[in-house]
């Protein structure tokens, strides 16, 4: 079984800035944690549906990837 996947503090202020800050209507799932999710999954190989859920709902993983 792979080991999990997160995003250092030097990868995190980078990518930072680059998402959006307002939402509207639902409140955004942990923007660092679904990321680090997605790369987690990419590294792998795996399966969305495989996916540890320590990354939040696997359905947003996907939803995030593919937006």
């Amino acid at each position: 079984m792979a080991t999990e996947f997160w995003l250092s503090e030097r990868q995190w202020k980078r990518l930072a800035p680059l998402l959006p800050r307002k939402s509207r209507g639902v409140p955004r799932v942990d923007d660092r944690r679904v990321i680090s999710g997605i790369v987690h999954v990419l590294k792998s190989g795996g399966r969305w549906v495989d996916a540890p859920a320590v990354y939040g709902p696997r359905k947003t993983l996907y939803n995030r990837s593919v937006r």
